[in-house]
């Protein structure tokens, strides 16, 4: 089983990239959170890679941290979740909005993905669950509790805020703030930033 490749970057086409390592060209398919962090061509680099096999194909799906890779695979255990839809979710959110959304239970953020529907989202949340927790992902939870956190993020999108702004603000508050206070201070935030 491949695990890993190390070697130069030849070619670059989202989502596929192209890997030279010692005269042979690996293509290798990564979510778009790797791809933007790629250097340019002819660099040396090193990807951490899934390695399916098919009865039609082998595919190469490669990806720039630990926590990627295994939440990709964590995605592919849900039900009705390919490697094309796990890309997906990966490209279109970060882990730590994943892991949030799970969290908080919010279908919104995830039907936001082009591919995935209020149904899918609904059995990635009930899935999920429990998994972030226990597989390493505790400490990108938010620092409120989920109650207090969900209030606070949807009273921000709820005044037109998007969910990048809105999570950022919320991330940023203490644990045993009211809501109303959070509300205030992130609103404070906000317009700081603007």
């Amino acid at each position: 089983m491949i695990a890993r490749l190390n070697g130069i970057l030849i070619e670059k086409s989202p989502p596929q990239v192209v890997i030279d390592c010692n005269g042979v060209g690996y293509e290798v398919e990564v979510p778009m959170s790797t791809f933007y962090n790629l250097p340019e061509l002819g660099v040396k680099i090193q990807l951490l890679i899934h390695f399916v096999v098919r009865e039609d194909a082998q595919l190469l799906y490669g990806f720039g941290s630990e926590q990627e890779k295994s939440t990709f695979r964590q995605l592919l255990k849900v039900n009705g979740i390919g490697a094309k839809s796990a890309l997906s979710i990966l490209s279109g959110v970060s882990i730590e909005e994943l892991v949030q959304a799970v969290t908080m239970q919010e279908v919104a953020m995830l039907t936001r993905i082009p591919g995935i529907g209020k149904k899918t989202a609904e059995r990635l949340l009930l899935e999920l669950k429990d998994k972030f927790s226990t597989d390493g992902f505790a400490g990108i939870h938010s620092n409120l509790p989920k109650s207090a956190a969900s209030d606070v993020l949807n009273a921000l999108l709820a005044l037109g805020y998007n969910d990048r702004e809105a999570t950022a603000a919320t991330k940023l508050l203490p644990k045993d703030i009211s809501v109303t206070e959070g509300i205030k201070q992130s609103l404070k935030t906000l317009s700081k930033s603007n």
